[in-house]
């Protein structure tokens, strides 16, 4: 397997990780790329991913928590969609530029 696509499938799996059934799966996947690997666009796609993953996460404690005051329910109900949207378009562009690491909108970077 050449480096551009075992670069282009570990960072779609980075990202894709998300839609395992397990949260700690889906957590655990990027942290193993990001420790094992040495190239660096997969590990910022992986750290990306993470970032994106642990604030879906907060995101969805705090709406959870919302929820009592009704405002919580549609952005419930928005976040969602995001969490499936968002890692959707990250890979399809890193199909398009597997060269440069994906960087989601509007996430705060803890990592």
């Amino acid at each position: 397997m050449n480096p551009d696509s075992q670069r282009k499938i570990l960072s779609i799996v980075s990202h894709a990780a998300i839609f395992f059934s397990s949260f700690l799966l889906s957590i655990a996947i990027p942290i193993i790329l990001m420790v094992a690997l040495d190239d660096s666009v997969i590990k910022a796609n992986a750290k990306e991913s993470l970032n994106f993953h642990l604030n879906v996460f907060i995101y969805g404690l705090v709406f959870a928590l919302l929820s009592f005051i009704v405002i919580g329910i549609p952005l419930l109900a928005l976040l969602g969609v995001a969490t499936i949207v968002m890692p959707i378009i990250a890979i399809v562009k890193i199909l398009e530029n597997p060269e440069k690491p994906y960087r989601y909108p509007f996430i705060f970077r803890l990592l």
